[in-house]
């Protein structure tokens, strides 16, 4: 589009972490940034899409010595591995980079300089949990031991998945390194950190300034509320990062130079291509600076960032968008289901503009999760895009390739129709722009419906059969090829492979218009088929695939050094049958389910045990949506004596089998069972 007053855009997306292959929550983010930047650029404006790998942190260092790698090999095979995924996305990155590069490096210090001499930076000591083994300071989710308020095992070190209450490290009973078992000691150490609370004014004119998506304003207006606190932004050695300068053993956080690999990674670009960096970047840029960013890290970006930006003498963000989690058919994405699926994974199954248009079709500018049904995804794709989109040229093609020799007729044969598809196309924009993709995709829908209904109304295969009929069959589908053109056009930043397949039959570009024209006496290139019908028993072998996947992992052994998840208790001393045959396993039906206010790892179930009602509280929300556990029979320990939790009184306690987190799984009876009877 010829635009007399292009727009200078700089996008991001949220960094992948440099420590695995990327899944399709990761494509749900790309995907939504994707379409908008090549959006933008069918709109005629100076678009530049940047991202990076998130390449440092604890995390990193330890799987590198895990698999026997230097961190640096480490970060640099799995960058290889993401920049291929991404492409076969169709994600057109127009630099993807690295945290650990020397352009983020001279950012991170200079970011970092400006704070310390403006003030902005205290440093004091901090007694941690150490690892005497490994040498090294311990994360809290390094640590494990015994819950001290229910004493269940295994417990993290800041929260009971089983209680749900919160603590510190110090405070389990226990407490061990996950890292190598040994019992962690206190040790004192200077850590620095960034004065958040001396930009409170600042951050509330930003939160309020109509920058942010309302839901997300509101949650950071919670922060501001309730006082912000200073920002630990050191690690100490041994650690994967930079050095803070006029430092020894004290290591930017990941976190403090993730973000700043955005600057660095346009710096990259701009080396490359000549961009001027400040016109972006100054403090004082009337260029437009947008983050794409899941609502999980709001805090790092809506609250951390601005701060250092201004501070450091940058410019602010002009808006971020926030995009809420991926669940897939229904629930949380899990390793043990065979549905936390990845990328590549995906693509061995099936194409990825249907996951891309499936996104779109769900998207808006909301932070409302979004699920991946896969039976409706089949259905969707094949209805929509197959049925409808593709279904246009494909029945109309050749009645003009036989009828006029491949020629376009001379004229339009229903204007109003035409005008419909035109008009639609401002809004269609508006849509984008405001990055509600689904009220786009159902108007571009619902003009291909008008199109397929106007070509079976007029019945072009009747007509091309009667004397001097064939001429009206070839007016009418020339009329369907241009309105195929126009719907190909809205969506090609959604599906650009096959707008330019549609391009290469229609022999002209899809160029986005505010007044766009019909093609008159034009000819078109024989039909070749454009997209393929998506059949139910690929994404039942996707899973099968993950799940194989999942297993395989599972049953390796670890390497020496890893990070691992908690190991099993060995089995408790035996105990005899009287013992327990006192312990009364009922049938249960779970008649409500709803998360607890305060309580990260707890639902409260209401159960019915055959006309009894109980109130459980139970640590798997997790594993479960609480409206998917409504109806459900599961088995219920009916005689354990209640106990009082600061969320209510627990009245039983339900079995579930599983290491914990999302891989977990209630005991479920067979078919024939039913609430209050006995589990012998």
């Amino acid at each position: 589009m010829d635009n007399a007053n292009p727009r200078d855009i700089l996008v991001t997306s949220a960094l992948p972490y440099a420590n695995g292959s990327l899944h399709l929550g990761h494509l749900l983010e790309t995907i939504q940034t994707d379409i908008w930047v090549r959006f933008q650029k069918s709109q005629g404006h100076r678009c530049t899409y940047v991202c990076a790998d998130d390449a440092h942190g604890t995390a990193i260092m330890l799987k590198a010595q895990a698999m026997g790698l230097t961190p640096e090999a480490l970060i640099e095979q799995v960058q290889r591995e993401h920049e291929r995924d991404f492409a076969d996305f169709l994600i057109d990155f127009d630099n993807y980079h690295s945290t650990h590069s020397d352009e983020n490096r001279h950012f991170s210090e200079l970011i970092y300089r400006r704070l310390r001499d403006q003030g902005h930076i205290a440093q004091r000591d901090i007694v941690q949990l150490y690892d005497p083994e490994k040498g090294i300071f311990l994360a809290d989710r390094y640590i494990v031991g015994t819950c001290p308020r229910c004493h269940t095992p295994d417990q993290y070190g800041d929260n009971c998945e089983h209680c749900g209450a919160t603590y510190t490290p110090a405070e389990l009973i226990e407490p061990r390194s996950a890292l190598s078992g040994a019992s962690p000691v206190e040790k004192t150490s200077t850590h620095y950190f960034f004065k958040l609370p001396d930009f409170h004014q600042l951050l509330q004119q930003w939160v309020h300034g109509g920058s942010l998506q309302p839901q997300i304003a509101n949650k950071l207006n919670e922060w501001l509320d309730g006082g912000l606190q200073e920002w630990d932004i050191s690690r100490d050695a041994p650690y994967f990062g930079f050095r803070i300068p006029d430092t020894e053993d004290k290591y930017f956080y990941v976190w403090l130079d993730a973000p700043i690999g955005y600057m660095a990674s346009f710096q990259h670009y701009c080396k490359r291509t000549g961009t001027d960096f400040n016109r972006y970047w100054a403090g004082d840029s009337d260029a437009e600076l947008y983050h794409f960013i899941g609502k999980d890290i709001v805090n790092f970006h809506g609250l951390f960032w601005p701060a250092m930006l201004h501070c450091a003498g940058y410019r602010v963000p002009s808006a971020i968008f926030a995009h809420g989690f991926l669940t897939v058919n229904g629930k949380k994405m899990s390793k043990s289901r065979g549905t936390f699926i990845t990328a590549r994974n995906y693509l061995d199954h099936a194409a990825p503009e249907y996951l891309r248009y499936y996104f779109a079709a769900k998207l808006s500018a909301s932070v409302d999760d979004i699920d991946l049904n896969l039976d409706d995804f089949v259905q969707r794709v094949n209805s929509d895009l197959v049925g409808k989109v593709v279904n246009i040229a494909s029945r109309s093609a050749g009645f003009i390739l036989r009828g006029s020799g491949g020629m376009l007729s001379a004229a339009v044969a229903t204007p109003e129709l035409w005008q419909q598809g035109a008009d639609a196309g401002q809004r269609i924009a508006l849509y984008y722009e405001q990055r509600e993709y689904g009220k786009a995709m159902r108007d571009i829908m619902a003009l291909a419906d008008a199109t397929n209904e106007y070509f079976d109304a007029r019945q072009p295969w009747k007509l091309a059969k009667t004397a001097g009929g064939e001429q009206a069959a070839v007016d009418i589908c020339s009329l369907c090829i241009n309105l195929f053109k126009l719907i190909m056009t809205y969506l090609q930043p959604v599906l650009p492979t096959t707008a330019e397949r549609a391009a290469a039959f229609i022999g002209a570009p899809l160029t986005w218009s505010r007044d766009p024209q019909p093609l008159l006496a034009h000819r078109i290139n024989p039909f070749e088929p454009m997209m393929a019908r998506l059949e139910p028993a690929a994404m039942a072998q996707m899973l099968a695939a993950q799940t194989a996947a999942a297993d395989a992992a599972a049953s390796r052994p670890a390497a020496s050094g890893t990070a691992q998840a908690p190991q099993a208790e060995p089995i408790a001393p035996p105990i005899d049958y009287a013992e327990f045959a006192r312990i009364d396993l009922r049938v249960a039906q779970i008649t409500a389910a709803e998360e607890v206010a305060g309580a990260d790892k707890l639902l409260k179930l209401t159960l019915d045990l055959g006309g009894e009602s109980r109130q459980v509280f139970a640590g798997i929300k997790a594993a479960y949506r609480p409206e998917a556990l409504v109806g459900r029979l599961t088995v219920v320990v009916a005689n354990l004596q209640a106990r009082k939790m600061r969320f209510g009184l627990s009245e039983g306690m339900v079995l579930a089998a599983g290491p914990g987190g999302d891989a977990l799984w209630l005991l479920s009876p067979d078919d024939g069972a039913a609430p209050g009877m006995r589990v012998r």
